[in-house]
């Protein structure tokens, strides 16, 4: 029962990711869009929130591993 706990909180994290990152990419290109000459703030920005989103799924593997070894 645990693995399959561990199995549906990796993926809803991952999912949940998935759609954080599409939206932070596409509101950047907008925003390079809009505006050229910011194009190197914005992008270190977007990869700046691109990580952070990231961390998110990566804490749900660790916890799901101690959840299904346990």
């Amino acid at each position: 029962m645990n693995g399959l706990a561990a199995a549906i909180g990796i993926g809803v994290a991952a999912f949940g990711a998935a759609i954080g990152n599409g939206l932070v990419i596409s509101k950047a290109i907008e925003s390079m869009s809009r505006q050229p000459e910011m194009e190197n703030k914005i992008r270190a920005t977007m990869l700046l929130g691109v990580g952070l989103i990231e961390a998110i799924p990566i804490m749900a593997a660790v916890i799901a591993f101690i959840l299904a070894f346990r």
